[in-house]
């Protein structure tokens, strides 16, 4: 049988090539984006009566809702959600604006948030679905002047993580997919936002959008790739909680982990110490 696939950010990078693989297992998509335009342009030529395009801004609850009952109205159900959509802020903590660091957490964890509270219900009533919620290597490992960014996806994985314990009971499965670096518009000068208020004492390691645009074009990560291995996971009948995409990010992970774990060690006595006697 097959899908439909509601799928956020879907004009460029892991979105796009997520929802070009279901399309090519000959599942429906819903494909959404702020831009139509660049929507049409993704998939000219592809779908036809299997993909509806959609204008929307994840941010915005309202929106996400009308979203969801234009493709139920579409398609008739939803099976699978990729919350995708987002881009990165970028900066020394401090050199970030309060306000700035909000507009992350709209788009990034709210957006999810959003999509979720209005797939869920149709989901518990199929008593059926598949979450997949695009993450970040940033969401698992802590990195310089990822700070607002890294709070997000840190958020998403929490958040993640606990409605999966919540759902399992209907039949939902929820995965958070973790790339590494991957060649998509995260650090296109039209998507990144940079850090606004420059402090002299951080001046010496060079600024933020040297250190960061270099690796633009040139990341390892193939979306369309990870695209196909979306339609697989979706398809699993025991999918991870978690997953990993790439081997930057498989590199990166498992020796952080090992650490994390070390440290736990080290100074479980003293966490043991903190329980009162009864």
């Amino acid at each position: 049988m097959s899908k439909v696939w509601f799928i956020t950010g879907a004009g460029s990078g892991i979105g796009a090539g997520t929802a070009i693989a279901a399309l090519k297992a000959g599942d429906r998509v819903a494909a959404t984006g702020r831009n139509l335009d660049k929507l049409r342009k993704a998939f000219a030529g592809l779908g036809g009566d299997n993909l509806a395009l959609v204008q929307l801004d994840i941010s915005q609850a309202q929106q996400a809702q009308a979203a969801v009952d234009g493709a139920l109205k579409r398609f008739g159900r939803i099976d699978v959600l990729v919350n995708n959509a987002g881009y990165s802020l970028l900066g020394n903590f401090e050199e970030l604006a309060v306000e700035d660091i909000e507009s992350q957490f709209a788009t990034n964890f709210y957006g999810a948030v959003h999509l979720m509270r209005a797939v869920l219900p149709v989901m518990r009533q199929q008593r059926a679905g598949r979450i997949l919620n695009v993450s970040s290597l940033a969401g698992l490992v802590g990195f310089k002047h990822c700070a607002a960014y890294g709070a997000t996806k840190f958020a998403v994985e929490g958040l993640s993580l606990a409605i999966a314990t919540e759902v399992a009971q209907f039949g939902i499965k929820v995965t958070v997919v973790e790339p590494g670096f991957f060649r998509t518009d995260l650090l296109d000068a039209n998507n990144v936002r940079w850090s606004s208020r420059p402090i002299s004492d951080y001046a010496a390691e060079g600024s933020t959008p040297d250190l960061w645009s270099g690796y633009h074009g040139g990341q390892p990560g193939d979306p369309a790739k990870l695209g196909e291995v979306m339609v697989k996971l979706a398809k699993m009948q025991d999918p991870p909680k978690q997953f990993l995409a790439g081997s930057d990010a498989v590199g990166l992970v498992a020796p952080a982990l090992s650490a994390r774990l070390e440290e736990f060690q080290r100074y479980q006595e003293l966490s043991k110490s903190t329980d009162g006697a009864f």
